[in-house]
């Protein structure tokens, strides 16, 4: 199946990066495998962007299992486009004014 170009929100792009700093900071390891998931997290949802559950209104989610974070994102007719990296402990739905 055909996989649809994906594109992150600024915000959850630096969501990320902060993210993956605070995980090299603390363990090269931990990061390394954040990263390894979080990469095979955005392909899955490349490949299959309505396999996830909906989130609120339009938007899923996919939820990392063997870390605190979700990704949400939107699909369109011509790209995903990813809101959020949001950490499960954060206020949900703090990424809506990126809309």
């Amino acid at each position: 199946m055909a996989s649809k170009p994906l594109r992150f929100h600024p915000q959850a792009e630096q969501e990320y990066l902060t993210s993956l700093a605070w995980y090299r900071e603390r363990s090269l390891i931990a990061a390394i495998n954040f990263e390894s998931t979080f990469d095979q997290a955005v392909g899955r949802i490349r490949v299959a962007p309505h396999r996830w559950p909906i989130y609120f209104e339009d938007f899923r989610k996919y939820t990392l299992r063997q870390f605190p974070f979700s990704i949400v994102y939107q699909d369109f007719s011509s790209e995903i486009v990813v809101l959020a990296v949001a950490h499960g402990r954060r206020r949900p739905g703090y990424w809506r004014d990126r809309v």
